[in-house]
């Protein structure tokens, strides 16, 4: 027999069922209610699932009921139920550092875990992917501005790493308003024999210390410590959507909505305005700022961009205030393809340099595009991302899912771009061949050696193939926002709501 405790709020019309040894709470809707109960009894035994169907009656307005409910586990199991994650546990943001040996992960809940790549894996061709946790810790906390009256959430919006210097790490996290710098180091070493302190470390008598000696270093367990260095505040009104690291490694920017700022990364009382497109009345702003990042090569340049789907690269050496643009990329619209969505759409949600400085990565929601730095009129290349949505962009738009950010990311050489889809859906576009690949992050294709196989999206009504699925049947809650790509080699790290997924390229693959 397995005991389970229920609680039911009638203000949440929540189920939260907790076993007696549980893995993961599992949230239903009440009245006619389903509880699937899952856990692991040990590493080596299979997940076990159970399920049970009722009804509650109706109770009084904050009213509380505690029960426990036993049964017994059926012979058979029924098939895997998907799982609600909790608001907090999704992630919000994906970043490797510069070597690609530590790979960092921000979510809702303001929590930073950072994971390690195994360096036993590096010669093991089938596990050269293989990341670890190595450490986790809370970066943003909830604030609330009683100026404005406003809830300022803990959710990690960036993550970028500073290029390693010394034997320790540092990167930069922001939710809305604040950014923090951290220092991540190790510990293997303590120091021991102090002359003033005892091994518990409280403070001796003077008048019994009779001898001086030489403090010595004894071994220890390695820790890792993560600590706060800088804390860069108060300088935005709007919300914080990007940073960038210069190349210059002593300034970073943040853009939000309507401004840039400039920071130094040793002064945090203080930044420089270098973008400000609010207008003096605001019933005249017609577009805000959605992305921006430092040209990895020239310590001058930065591109950001815009809900009208323009791109404004700018010279810092032009004017402290980059008020006017040194280049504009902005695609001629065609005006029988306009429509009530074509603005919405064409906002770009997210804007990357490649490596070598050449070409400007954009996405919106349709598509992704090459833009070469020398041609402002056109991009270089267009990628149709899900064109298959195009017919549904109404129903779309009721489901607030056509203001979804998707990013995008290219590969260590340039000539491969990721970017995320929905029903756990990743696009990937191989630039020299002109072929693309639709891949599925899954718990199936998780598995160690497992191969991802290639999915097609049919229009409603299409003649569909055996493993073909239905635009009608896509699930627009599960969906790819935020990819990541190793700096040199083909590794990937794929974020489906809170579960991170870091997949390798097969040797002798399809796309490489």
């Amino acid at each position: 027999m397995v005991s389970f405790k229920v609680s039911y709020s009638l203000s949440s019309h929540l189920f939260f069922i907790q076993p007696v040894v549980t893995v993961k709470v599992i949230i239903f809707q009440a009245k006619q209610f389903c509880l699937q109960i899952n856990f692991n009894l040990n590493h080596a035994c299979p997940s076990l699932f159970a399920t049970l169907t009722g009804s509650l009656p109706l109770f009084p307005c904050h009213s509380f009921l505690s029960c426990t409910i036993s049964f017994s586990l059926p012979l058979s199991i029924p098939p895997f139920l998907p799982l609600c994650p909790h608001p907090a546990d999704i992630i919000s943001t994906v970043e490797f550092n510069h070597t690609g040996e530590l790979l960092a992960t921000g979510d809702k809940g303001g929590r930073v875990v950072i994971f390690q790549r195994e360096p036993e894996s590096k010669t093991e061709p089938f596990s050269q992917g293989e990341y670890n946790v190595y450490s986790t810790f809370q970066s943003h906390e909830p604030e609330f501005d009683y100026l404005k009256s406003l809830e300022i959430e803990e959710k990690i919006n960036k993550i970028r790493w500073l290029p390693q210097q010394n034997a320790a790490h540092f990167l930069l996290s922001t939710n809305d308003k604040t950014i923090k710098l951290w220092k991540v180091s190790e510990r293997d070493k303590r120091p021991e024999g102090y002359n003033l302190k005892d091994e518990e470390g409280r403070i001796k008598d003077i008048c019994t210390v009779t001898s001086l000696q030489v403090p010595v270093l004894k071994p220890m367990d390695l820790m890792v410590e993560v600590s706060p260095r800088r804390v860069f505040a108060n300088a935005h009104t709007y919300h914080v959507n990007s940073i960038s690291v210069n190349s210059d490694y002593e300034t970073y920017m943040s853009a939000d909505d309507l401004r840039i700022n400039l920071w130094h990364l040793d002064i945090t009382d203080r930044s420089f305005n270098i973008v400000d497109i609010k207008p003096a009345n605001m019933e005249d702003l017609t577009e805000v700022i959605t992305a921006a990042e430092f040209h990895p090569h020239h310590c001058n340049l930065f591109v950001y961009s815009s809900s009208k789907g323009t791109l404004r690269l700018c010279d810092m050496r032009e004017a402290a205030l980059c008020d006017k643009h040194s280049k504009l990329f902005e695609e001629p619209e065609d005006p029988s393809a306009r429509s009530f969505f074509s603005e919405i759409i064409s906002s770009v949600s997210d804007v990357k340099f490649s490596h070598s400085g050449r070409y400007l990565l954009t996405r919106d929601y349709l598509t992704a595009k090459v833009w070469d730095l020398n041609m402002e009129s056109k991009p270089l290349e267009t990628y149709q991302v899900h064109d298959y949505l195009r017919s549904k962009l109404c129903s779309l738009y009721e489901n607030d899912c056509i203001f979804d950010k998707f990013e995008c990311a290219w590969n260590g050489s340039d000539s491969v771009i990721m970017t995320g889809a929905y029903n756990n859906f990743f696009r990937m576009f191989d630039r020299n061949t002109k072929r693309d690949v639709t891949l599925e992050a899954s718990r199936e294709s998780s598995k160690p050696r497992a191969v991802l196989k290639p999915r097609r999206v049919c229009a409603a009504g299409g003649k569909r193939r055996k493993d073909d699925i239905s635009v009608d049947s896509l699930d627009f809650t599960k969906k790819i926002l935020h990819t990541a790509w190793h700096p040199t080699e083909n590794i990937i790290a794929i974020a489906a709501t809170n579960n991170l997924y870091i997949f390798q390229d097969k040797l002798n693959s399809e796309m490489h």
